[in-house]
């Protein structure tokens, strides 16, 4: 319990704890709607916000988030209109804003250290003011999925059927779309912009091993990715390994000894 004496590490498990309750709640629905480069995208576009916010002397997080909903409100435009070029589509804005994260990062002067930051995590320098915005994030985005829930299940296995009972499918995949990107704005302080899709996703699939309903795997998800990140704190600690490596390759443990303990079980 020694590791709980430092402030920095109660700041560190206090976000990365939020940050574990909500992935899983957006992962859910990615992975059924077979989107799960979606959040790996989104990350890439919000690297353009951070380095853009930057240049323009205006704090990171708010230029990855204005950005990053943007994008996600536009690739969902698209994708409404093209449906057999999604995954084309999503292509395109993921590589654009790579490319603007390239070109901003050469422009602006923010040092180094700080774009790493953004990149890998930087969990262990989260500040009182990141957790209240980590905070306000999570609440926003699980009040709208109390209201969406039922609409969006539904909308993630059969977008026909959904029509035929009334939903108005077109504004639940756009709410959809904003959700997950402030959830990957959101998380890009505790795993960084190029994990946080990996949170999202690697304990759902871990969950789906266990072969159960939809809201018993959204709570086996929820349990995997809270143990990804307790076990990769305290590994980064324990090890003075880069926290946002060691989250994610807890998560990918956990995956991997529950494939193995399912073979075994199936025998």
């Amino acid at each position: 319990m020694d590791i709980l004496s430092y402030t920095f590490m109660q700041r560190a498990f206090l976000a990365g704890l939020i940050v574990a309750l909500m992935c899983p709640l957006i992962g859910m629905f990615i992975v059924i709607k077979r989107q799960s480069m979606l959040g790996d995208g989104l990350g890439h576009i919000a690297f353009a916000g951070v380095t853009g916010a930057s240049l323009l002397k205006v704090y990171p997080p708010l230029g990855a988030v204005i950005l990053t909903v943007l994008s996600a409100m536009g690739i969902e435009l698209v994708r409404r209109y093209q449906k057999q070029y999604a995954d084309m589509i999503m292509a395109l804005f993921f590589y654009a804003g790579l490319a603007l994260a390239i070109v901003f990062s050469t422009m602006v002067k923010m040092p180094s250290t700080g774009l790493l930051n953004f990149l890998f995590g930087s969990i262990l320098t989260v500040t009182m003011t990141d957790i209240y915005g980590i905070g306000v994030v999570a609440i926003v985005v699980g009040i709208i999925m109390k209201f969406v829930y039922h609409s969006l299940m539904l909308t993630s296995f059969d977008e026909e059927i959904a029509r035929t009972v009334g939903i108005n499918v077109n504004r639940v995949n756009m709410i959809f779309a904003i959700l997950t990107a402030l959830v990957v704005v959101m998380g890009m302080t505790v795993v960084g912009i190029l994990l946080i899709s990996a949170l999202m996703i690697v304990p759902v699939a871990s969950a789906h091993l266990w072969k159960r309903g939809f809201k018993e795997t959204w709570g086996i998800a929820t349990v995997y990715s809270v143990l990804s990140v307790v076990g990769g704190l305290c590994s980064a600690f324990w090890l003075d390994f880069a926290p946002g490596g060691t989250i994610v390759l807890t998560a990918i443990g956990l995956y991997v000894i529950t494939f193995f303990v399912n073979l075994v079980k199936c025998r």
